[in-house]
């Protein structure tokens, strides 16, 4: 085995005798001769190796000064050392409530006279103890004379830098930056998808004219979590250790703005994009206690944090249908439409709605409602509906109410009778309302359900009741058609339950709900429709090993059937044109997507392995008006006569690339066939020489000849036995 040199030290780098390096592989190189700081990385080149210069600053300037968690309190009584134990003790008593303080971890100063300063250091054993003691402590009135002012012991630092004279920013020069809508001007019409996989976040087009999707933008190591487009689609947000950031553009997908949150784990945008809620949680020191939660209301352009909310899990756990370490999420509702007027949160017996304008409590008093279980916005007004469940040991009953904010007025309600839970399911629009009710039996050992439809747009608000033909059927799944008048319900017990769609409208118009068709036994767990309506996509996801029908409910029939093997997402694309079906890393395998179109065809997959995410890129609402939208919808025809020329144009071009793909393949063919035979016959004289002079290379100019060979492999020698042996 070759020795391994051991390279010459560079130049430039120092070294302390005591220092001990692994050896090097020596690379023939004379350092002596090389100007290391001419050596310049091309443009745009990083070697594999994930950087961010901007983090990496930021990193420089925060230092760990290791007293993150001390904090001084100041104002604190002047006594003598007589006083100092009792004193002592009265610290102690109101900072040992918040946390555990370490030993030693109380000091107050004192003066030669054995006075203290007025002042004390107090450590805790976590940051987070120390931080909800600045928080609940600052401002503590300890007596008529004495108001606890308590900050960070970190902070001091910071305040020692600010310069005794203001000095006025430098100002720099305006750079106008990139079209954050220019993805929405695709020539080709097409939308933009992020996927997550391993470390890797990639953004496409969906170019279904290639069968394949565009790659835009890749980058490894892009979010420590999870990514999350804005509702309107203009904003990627990612989630870092330090907080958040957004991303934007159509193919460069520069970073737009940070959001200071350390610990970050959930995020919400307002529907018009104009804040972000984030959350985080930290562990207590005593396991007894809850975690202690932290949410932070963001402006989405500036950066500047709006309004912060602390406290228990416990606070934040009423109402929602998911979240993280008991706290229900999202723990604020945004309202109003995409104005972002107003957002508001469920409490004990009280529903808070807050300002954005002032980001206070509407009216600076939160809507009281005894026993109120959950809530939720009308998509495009500021209209609440809320769910009380029933009170007094069953002698009031529970009921839905619909309140008009900011004038608290309660428009219509409805009481509800031997309730076991209740859900509301508001339509797109904003038009219906439809409550599914699961009510008890006589007997009290079963329930049945129902639903209570609210036709929201209609004088005095009417309200009809469903009840399915069978009552007793579990309802597995409910959805509304976007912004049309129908919706779908699946219901049984089985593993092939029904799917029924209904409409809000009779064709005799008489306002009442009316029965469209059954589809019986279906091997679907979920419903998915178009973001236009009119389509359906009936999902049997997870367990039901991702059976997929596409359907149309214009005609009531069946468009395709098709199955994507244990698939456990589907969405639509924002356009309602294409449909994404994927397997996340929930399985081990088949992970990847596919794309199909609206009637079930599939146009290509994409197999990648720990696939986490598959997100459509939100496209805004269309500027088009319903009169707009009415007239295109007419003179259909008229449009689409451009767009099936652009069609063959390109079904041309791809009949010409493939032609000339496979002309380029038999042209390969053909010279590596040439090649070999010009081998062939350079060897033709080897070749005689191992046939002993033999001239022809045609096997039927031979004859074959067989030899048998005997060799003896092994001998064994075995005494057998003939039956003669003498028994004892």
């Amino acid at each position: 085995m070759a020795d391994v040199a051991v390279a010459p030290e560079a130049p430039h780098r120092l070294m302390t005798p005591d220092v001990m390096e692994p050896p090097r592989i020596n690379l023939n190189i004379d350092w002596s001769q090389v100007d290391l700081d001419s050596v310049v990385l091309p443009p745009g080149e990083d070697c594999g190796i994930k950087s961010d210069d901007e983090e990496e600053e930021e990193e420089v300037l925060e230092t760990d000064t290791g007293f993150g968690n001390v904090i001084v309190v100041d104002n604190l009584p002047i006594v003598a050392i007589e006083k100092f134990d009792k004193l002592e003790g009265v610290i102690r008593k109101i900072f040992g409530q918040i946390g555990v303080i370490c030993e030693d971890g109380l000091w107050m100063p004192k003066d030669e006279n054995g006075k203290t300063k007025g002042y004390a250091f107090i450590e805790y054993n976590t940051p987070q103890e120390a931080q909800t003691a600045r928080e609940q402590t600052n401002g503590y009135k300890l007596d008529r004379s004495h108001v606890f002012v308590v900050n960070m012991f970190d902070d001091f630092d910071k305040y020692m830098k600010v310069p005794d004279e203001w000095v006025p920013p430098e100002s720099k020069p305006y750079t106008p930056g990139e079209n954050l809508l220019a993805w929405l001007t695709d020539e080709r019409g097409r939308d933009q998808f992020v996927v997550r996989f391993g470390a890797e976040t990639e953004v496409y087009w969906n170019d279904a004219r290639q069968g394949k999707p565009d790659p835009v933008y890749h980058r490894t190591f892009w979010t420590e979590s999870f990514v999350q487009w804005s509702p309107l689609g203009t904003y990627l947000a990612t989630i870092h250790r330090q907080g958040a950031a957004v991303w934007g553009g159509e193919k460069t997908f520069n970073r737009l703005m940070r959001y200071i949150h350390p610990q970050v784990k959930l995020i919400d945008f307002s529907p018009g994009e104009k804040f972000m809620v984030t959350y985080s949680s930290h562990e207590p020191s005593n396991p007894r206690d809850t975690q202690r939660v932290t949410l932070n209301v963001f402006d989405v352009r500036s950066g500047k944090v709006l309004r912060e909310f602390k406290g228990s899990a416990d606070d934040f756990a009423t109402g929602g249908t998911g979240g993280v370490a008991g706290v229900s999420w999202p723990v604020f509702r945004w309202g109003g439409g995409r104005e972002d007027k107003y957002f508001a949160r469920i409490g004990k017996n009280a529903i808070s709605v807050y300002e954005t304008e002032t980001m206070g409590l509407l009216d600076k008093k939160s809507l009281k409602v005894d026993n109120v279980l959950d809530f939720s916005w009308s998509p495009t007004e500021p209209l609440l509906s809320l769910f009380v469940p029933e009170g007094g040991g069953g002698n009031q009953p529970a009921r839905v109410s619909l309140v008009s904010i900011p004038s608290r007025e309660e428009l219509r309600q409805k009481n509800l009778f031997s309730v076991s839970d209740c859900k509301m399911y508001w339509q797109s629009s904003g038009e219906y309302l439809a409550v599914k009710v699961d009510r008890y039996t006589k007997t009290k050992k079963s329930t049945y359900t129902g639903f209570e439809l609210f036709r929201i747009k209609e004088r005095d608000i009417p309200i009809e009741v469903l009840e399915l033909e069978n009552k007793n059927d579990k309802i597995v799944a409910f959805a509304w058609e976007p912004k049309g008048h129908r919706f779908a319900i699946i219901h049984g017990d089985g593993p092939r339950p029904d799917i029924t769609f209904y409409s809000m409208r009779s064709p005799n118009n008489v306002g009442r709900v009316t029965k469209l068709t059954t589809l019986k036994g279906k091997q679907a767990n979920a419903l998915y429709w178009s973001p236009i309506g009119r389509f359906c996509v009936l999902a049997g996801l997870k367990a039901y090993n991702g059976q997929l029908e596409f359907y149309n409910v214009d005609e009531l029939e069946t468009m395709a059937t098709a199955e994507h093997f244990m698939a456990t997402d589907v969405d639509w694309d924002p356009t309602g044109r294409f449909v994404s079906t994927s397997v996340t890393s929930v399985h081990q395998m088949e992970n990847g997507f596919n794309i199909w179109s609206f009637n079930g065809k599939l146009l290509y997959r994409l197999s990648r392995d720990r696939f986490f995410q598959f997100l459509w890129r939100p496209r805004p609402p269309t500027l088009l008006t319903a009169e707009d939208e009415m007239e295109i919808a007419k003179n259909l025809r008229k449009y689409s006569k451009k767009y099936e020329v652009e069609d063959a144009d390109a079904l041309n071009a791809m009949s010409t690339q493939d032609i000339e793909h496979h002309r380029k393949l038999i042209n390969e063919w053909k010279d590596w066939l040439s090649q070999w035979k010009n081998l062939y016959e350079e060897e033709a004289e080897q070749r005689m020489e191992l046939r002993d002079g033999e001239p022809s290379d045609e096997e039927e100019d031979y004859e074959a000849e067989e030899v048998e060979v005997e060799e003896i492999i092994n001998i064994e020698e075995e005494v057998v036995g003939y039956g003669f042996e003498q028994v004892d």
